[in-house]
């Protein structure tokens, strides 16, 4: 079963500003919260699923390329596109402003997720040209990048021995400190994060002397991807913790890699749809004639029949782009062009004049023929 569109998940329109998807999400998040709903699993995925609707709709880059390739825009973790495969640490890490506004409330009502404060390393975004080769029969990549990655002498920790680190004395390894206060509406509670370790729950009294206490290391390193077919220009693939590893432990970030599509020579992409802009000779054009037109993988030989007109299109089925995650392919769309040569002989001149006392040569115009760029227009709507 396939993903729910992402806006009849929050209950919103396409429209709808950054406080109303907000506002609609805190919504969900409040009523499907695991802590108002323990042990429901049904309830679990719903509070997922809003999440990762959030995490789409709130980003003006995400939201723009989900309302114009739907999932395949921004979706799962891995090789895939997007937002997907969020765990609870990520969402409770992610959307704390709302969490702790939503549960720190009145009457010691908190959530009981929280906890040590998970660090998570920065992402990394790269950009990936294709040629349209690559696009249409996907392609694997090996890409350098230089990144953070854990210290190998420390283990992470940033402590130079087990000796050297401790757990916080002023939040016992919680990584929050909690405060209780009694107001005129009764107890209300607030979480921090802990001041002494900054809510890592650990304390070093000596550091690791390669990584100087952070835990991480800089190094290149080669990362190899899978893309699929069909992929398009400023779309976006989410490599999953092939970013900057987290300092003295936690989750890595990802790898950002952003497609870019190489020029090609012949053919113009129009969608999944490509366009080849074919001349043929004048006496071609009223003969017919056999061509050779090129395609993504090789070339293929067509027939122009006897009077074709200048602008008209020869649909081949199937030798287009293929749909991205899905099935389906384009079309190539071959415009015919008739060329004029700009200068004749004597000789050639006096052929032509003959033309023009035939009847034959006299202009019949096609009334409803409303022109190339009418007709193009109903392949791509």
């Amino acid at each position: 079963m396939g993903k729910r569109d992402y806006y009849e998940v929050l209950g919103v329109s396409k429209n709808a500003s950054k406080e109303e998807i907000k506002k609609a999400y805190r919504k969900q998040a409040l009523k499907y919260h695991p802590d108002k709903n323990p042990g429901d699993k049904k309830a679990e995925e719903h509070f997922k699923e809003a999440a990762e609707a959030y995490e789409v709709l709130r980003n003006d880059d995400k939201k723009a390329r989900y309302d114009r390739y739907g999932h395949a825009g921004v979706s799962g973790a891995g090789n895939g596109f997007g937002a997907g495969g969020m765990t609870m640490e990520d969402i409770f890490s992610s959307f704390g402003d709302i969490f702790g506004d939503a549960f720190g409330g009145f009457g010691g009502f908190t959530s009981g997720r929280r906890g040590r404060r998970v660090n998570k390393g920065s992402n990394l975004r790269v950009k990936v040209k294709l040629n349209l080769h690559e696009i249409a029969n996907g392609a694997q990549k090996k890409i350098k990048v230089s990144r953070y990655d854990t210290c190998t002498a420390c283990g992470g920790t940033g402590a130079a021995d087990s000796n050297s680190l401790s757990t916080c004395s002023t939040c016992r390894g919680t990584g929050h400190v909690t405060r209780v206060t009694n107001t005129i509406l009764g107890q209300m509670q607030s979480t921090s994060v802990c001041p002494s370790c900054g809510g890592e729950g650990k304390t070093i009294t000596k550091k690791c002397p390669v990584c100087y206490g952070e835990g991480i290391v800089q190094k290149d390193d080669i990362i190899k991807i899978n893309i699929p077919a069909g992929v398009g220009r400023g779309m976006q693939m989410t490599v999953a913790g092939k970013g900057n590893a987290a300092r003295r432990g936690g989750v890595n970030g990802d790898l950002l890699v952003v497609i870019d599509e190489e020029e090609h020579p012949d053919l113009i992409r129009e969608g999944n749809d490509l366009i080849y802009n074919l001349f043929v000779s004048v006496p071609d054009a009223l003969l017919g004639s056999q061509v050779e037109v090129p395609t993504i993988d090789n070339k293929v030989k067509i027939k122009i029949e006897p009077g074709t007109q200048p602008g008209k299109i020869l649909r081949l089925r199937g030798k287009g782009v293929p749909e991205v995650n899905g099935y389906g392919r384009g079309d190539l769309l071959v415009n015919v062009n008739v060329w004029i040569p700009k200068n004749l002989s004597r000789e050639e001149a006096k052929i032509i004049e003959k033309f023009k006392e035939s009847d034959t040569f006299t202009p019949k115009p096609d009334k409803n023929d409303k022109g190339f760029f009418e007709r193009m227009k109903g392949y791509f709507e």
